[in-house]
C-alpha cells in the first residue's frame, strides 16, 4: 500500500545545533592534547548567554570560553541584531571532574577488555535508497540546508539570510517501498527585517524556488531529480515571518536532535545522543560501529535494508545482545538470526576494538555535529587546536571512518555472496 514518509534537518545556526557544535569543538580540543581524555560536555544557549556543564577527566585543559566563541563566529553569529553575538555573549562554565566510580568501572589491565562507559542501546541502519545508503528523505532535508548555508556564506544572493533554518521533506512511496514522488518540501529560514511582511514573504518564497531548489537539483542524480513534479507542495516560512530566531528565539541544548543526527526516523534509535561525548561512551562509539556494520552488510548484498541493535552494560566489554532486522529484504534466504551469527565472526563489538578500528580517540567530532553523523564521505583533513596556555597544535585526522566500505570482501566470503 502506498504511504508517505517524512524526515527533517536543521542548520548549523539552529540553537540545538549550536550547542552540539560547541560541545564537540571542546571535546576535540581535549582529545587533541590527551587522546585518553574522558569528556561529557553539555551546552545550553539562550539570549546572550552560553552555559557549559558536564564532566572531564584529562591531563590537559583547554580554553572552553574561547572555543565556544570561535564556534559561534564560524556559524555566523557576529551581529548584535541577532541578540546572540560571539563577541558579546556571556559564557559560563560549570565543568567538573568525572565520577571516579564510573571511571574505575570501565578500566581494565588489558585495554582490549575495557568495559563500556555506561549501559546503552544503539542502532545502526542502512538502505539501498541512496548512493551513501541513507534514507532519501533525510538526505534531501540535509541537502536543502547545506545549499542554503552555502548561499548565505557566499554572500552574493539572498543577502537577508540569517543562520537559523529548518527543512522537512515528505516522500511518497509505492507499495513496493520505492520513492515515487516528492510530496512536500518545508523550509523555514531566519531572515533580516525588510519591507512589508507580505513583500518580504513573497521574495523569500521566490528565492527558495528560483535559487535554492535549482542548486539542490544540480547535485542530485537524474533518478532523484525526477521525483520533483508539478504536484510537489512547498511550504516556505509558512507563518509569514521568521526574524527572531537562533538562541534569542529558542533555547538550545546539546543532544536534542538525535533523529536529525542519525536516520531521520527510519530504522530505530536507542535514545542516547552523541555530541560532547568521548568514544568510551558507547552511546556514540557503538552507534558509529553499528552504522559501519549495517552499511557494509547492505553494500555487500546481504540485504537491501538492514537495522542492527547492540546493547551494552556499564563496565562490561562484550555486548549483552545483538539483534538484526532486514525487513524481509535479506538475500540467499538468510534468516535474520543467521546474519547475527555470521557477523559475530566478522566484527569485534568490544568498545576498545571499536575505538581502535574506527580511530575514534582522535579529534574528529566537530564535523559530525551538523547535517548528520552518518552518510558523509570519509576524508583526511588538517585541524588546528590550542590548549589553555595558548600552545598551538596542527594535526591530520581522518573523518567519518565508520562510513568506509572496507569489509566488503570479508562479508562476501563469509556470506558466500
Amino acid at each position: 500500500m502506498p504511504y508517505l514518509f517524512t524526515s527533517e534537518s536543521v542548520s548549523e545556526g539552529h540553537p540545538d545545533k549550536i550547542s552540539d557544535q560547541i560541545s564537540d569543538a571542546i571535546l576535540d580540543h581535549f582529545l587533541a592534547y590527551d587522546s585518553e581524555a574522558k569528556v561529557a560536555i553539555e551546552t545550553l544557549v539562550t539570549t546572550g548567554q552560553i552555559v557549559l556543564a558536564g564532566e572531564v577527566n584529562s591531563k590537559t585543559w583547554v580554553n572552553v570560553q574561547k572555543i565556544a566563541r570561535d564556534t559561534l563566529r564560524k556559524i555566523g553569529y557576529t551581529k548584535n541584531e541577532y541578540r546572540f553575538n560571539a563577541d558579546s555573549c556571556g559564557v559560563i562554565s560549570s565543568i567538573q571532574e568525572q565520577s571516579r566510580d564510573l571511571f574505575q568501572g570501565i578500566q581494565n589491565k588489558k585495554k582490549e577488555n575495557q568495559g563500556a562507559g555506561d549501559q546503552g542501546i544503539v542502532f545502526g541502519y542502512a538502505i539501498k535508497e541512496t548512493e551513501n545508503y541513507m534514507p532519501l528523505s533525510l538526505e534531501m532535508s540535509h541537502s536543502l540546508l547545506r545549499e542554503l548555508s552555502s548561499i548565505r556564506n557566499e554572500g552574493e544572493k539572498m543577502l537577508y539570510l540569517r543562520p537559523d533554518a529548518k527543512s522537512q521533506v515528505t516522500l511518497e512511496y509505492s507499495d513496493k517501498n520505492i520513492p515515487i514522488h516528492i510530496h512536500t518540501i518545508v523550509i523555514s529560514t531566519q531572515h533580516d527585517e525588510f519591507d512589508t511582511k507580505e513583500k518580504m514573504h513573497k521574495r523569500i518564497v521566490q528565492d527558495i524556488k528560483n535559487i535554492l531548489i535549482p542548486r539542490v537539483k544540480n547535485i542530485l542524480s537524474k533518478d532523484i531529480k525526477k521525483l520533483f513534479t508539478d504536484r510537489t507542495k512547498y511550504y516556505i516560512n509558512s507563518t509569514g515571518k521568521f526574524v527572531t530566531g537562533g538562541p534569542h528565539g529558542d533555547t538550545g541544548i546539546t543532544g536534542r536532535k538525535i533523529i536529525v543526527d542519525t536516520y531521520g526516523g527510519r530504522g530505530s534509535h536507542g535514545g542516547g545522543s552523541f555530541s560532547g561525548k568521548d568514544p568510551s561512551k558507547v552511546d556514540r562509539s557503538a552507534a558509529y560501529a553499528a552504522r559501519y556494520i549495517a552499511k557494509n552488510l547492505v553494500a555487500a548484498g546481504v540485504a537491501d535494508e538492514l537495522s542492527i541493535q547492540i546493547s551494552y552494560a556499564v563496565g562490561i566489554a562484550k555486548p549483552i545482545g545483538i539483534f538484526v532486522n532486514t525487513y524481509g529484504s535479506s538475500k540467499k534466504e538468510l534468516l535474520d538470526e543467521d546474519i547475527v551469527l555470521k557477523i559475530k565472526k566478522i566484527f569485534d563489538f568490544r568498545p576498545y576494538a571499536i575505538t581502535k578500528k574506527l580511530k575514534l580517540c582522535n579529534p574528529i567530532y566537530e564535523e559530525t555535529a551538523v547535517y548528520g553523523h552518518m552518510g558523509k564521505i570519509p576524508k583526511k583533513v588538517w585541524k588546528y587546536f590550542s590548549d589553555i596556555e595558548g600552545n598551538k597544535k596542527k594535526q591530520e585526522v581522518e573523518l567519518f571512518t565508520w562510513e568506509k566500505l572496507d569489509y566488503l570482501p570479508i562479508i562476501k566470503e563469509v556470506f558466500d555472496i
